[in-house]
């Protein structure tokens, strides 16, 4: 009662004094984790191949196959509106379809579908990792994961997609060395022209050239995976936490863990459900491993980019200067 008076400190202050510390904890918490699992996944490349394909599997199947999960909470506030209750079944029936037609197509026509699901890959990564509006610099991105393993390790690239597809490769088919080939022309020849015109930002060199290091080092899959669990997915759930318009429910990052737990759930259970089939055709576990992993990643990757597609058509647009001349004051 005595002492000088408190300055009246302003609404909410308070809590954002308190929030910043535990985001910035948060940020490093999740900084550690990625450097633990990368030093962890550039340490199994020492181990004999079937350990190495075993760490890489584990690790995209249970740190990057959640981001994935994560479409439920984008489908839900595009469905729900009209469809209240049943949202679930008119967003997982027509998703879960799809992915069956894709599993099917990899035991009908393997090759065109191995073709089809890299050239899908390469426009999904460039997408997600350059952001809108940025062409070039999603070529480089988008193509990279694909054409480095091709170009640096042809090998063993060809031995992870023959038991992948279940046909004999002796080398990699020569559209997807071409194709390659074609990548790492224009990013010579014509990126660098374009990027003359518009400075790239440093993170992303940084980013590209440890890419293209861990490519060239690593084995494919370990390198694939690298990039995955450390780089894609979190990027995805980063953008969706940011993003309060397609999926306003995920503000934070320990949201978009939770609510992903259900979906991936389920993906885990549709895995097991598929081992027996998958199982009765190879001895070797390892590779019966990786062929349900990655054609299942690969069938889950095309109702994921047709649904993020949707969610990006159906979002308000930015607001306008006129907008704000003429929102209501508070």
């Amino acid at each position: 009662m005595g002492g000088a008076a408190r300055p009246f400190a302003p609404l909410g202050t308070g809590s954002v004094r308190a929030g910043r510390p535990l985001r910035i904890a948060g940020l490093g918490l999740a900084q550690l984790g990625a450097a633990l699992v990368a030093c962890g996944l550039i340490a199994s490349a020492l181990l004999p191949r079937e350990a190495s394909w075993l760490a890489a599997l584990g690790a995209v199947i249970v740190l990057g196959v959640p981001h994935g999960a994560l479409d439920g909470a984008v489908a839900a506030p595009l469905l729900r509106p009209r469809y209240g209750r049943l949202w679930f079944g008119v967003f997982a029936l027509p998703y879960l379809g799809l992915s069956a037609l894709i599993l099917l197509a990899w035991q009908v026509t393997p090759l065109p579908t191995l073709a089809g699901f890299l050239a899908l890959s390469v426009l999904h990564f460039g997408e997600e990792d350059a952001g809108p509006g940025r062409p070039v610099e999603a070529f480089l991105r988008g193509g990279l994961p694909i054409a480095l393993p091709a170009l640096l390790h042809p090998e063993a690239t060809a031995d992870i997609f023959a038991v992948v597809t279940r046909v004999p490769m002796a080398q990699l088919p020569a559209w997807w060395t071409a194709a390659a080939w074609l990548w790492l022309t224009l990013a010579a020849i014509v990126v660098p022209f374009r990027l003359a015109a518009h400075p790239p930002r440093r993170a992303m060199l940084a980013e590209l050239a440890g890419l293209a290091a861990a490519f060239w080092l690593l084995p494919p899959l370990t390198a694939f995976a690298l990039y995955f669990v450390t780089l894609h997915g979190p990027r995805h759930m980063r953008a969706l936490v940011r993003d309060p318009v397609r999926a306003p429910g995920i503000d934070t990052m320990g949201r978009a863990v939770l609510a992903a737990l259900p979906i991936f759930g389920l993906t885990l259970g549709l895995g097991a459900a598929l081992w027996p089939l998958y199982a009765s055709g190879s001895a070797d576990p390892t590779a019966t491993l990786l062929t349900l992993t990655l054609q299942m990643l690969s069938a889950l990757t095309v109702p994921h980019v047709l649904l993020d597609r949707l969610a990006s058509r159906h979002a308000p647009p930015p607001p306008t200067f006129a907008d704000s001349l003429h929102r209501p004051s508070r």
